[in-house]
């Protein structure tokens, strides 16, 4: 069993930045691949990055790569997503999910637990 837990959302402008971080409880932190999704107002829930357990690979939604970095520290059993140039289509509820399965997983039902969000608002 992992439970996740967000922080780091809130207010920014366009072209601003922010450190979205994950806190995972349970001692196999490590061997879960981890991921950030979002959702938006009135929007399904979408894939935005995901690290590997070993963070020896990473994966990008088109939408945010270049701008978004995802790093795991599984010594303290965190993930964190930086947020760069940030933009108004950013804005949305992001959430922290772990997978039990091989590689980077990108879709929804690879995961197997989630956190509850960390609401993010970038305002033009």
């Amino acid at each position: 069993q992992v439970q996740l837990v967000e922080s780091g959302g809130g207010l920014v402008q366009a072209g601003g930045s922010l450190r979205l971080s994950c806190a995972a409880s349970g001692r196999t932190f490590s061997r879960y691949a981890m991921g950030w999704f979002r959702q938006a107002p009135g929007k399904e829930r979408e894939f935005v990055a995901a690290i590997s357990w070993s963070a020896g690979s990473t994966v990008y939604a088109d939408s945010v790569k270049g701008r978004f970095t995802i790093s795991r520290d599984n010594a303290k059993n965190t993930v964190a997503l930086q947020m760069n140039s940030l933009k108004p289509e950013d804005t949305a509820v992001y959430y922290c999910a772990a997978s039990k399965g091989l590689g980077v997983p990108t879709r929804q039902p690879a995961y197997d637990y989630w956190g509850q969000g960390t609401q993010v608002t970038v305002s033009s």
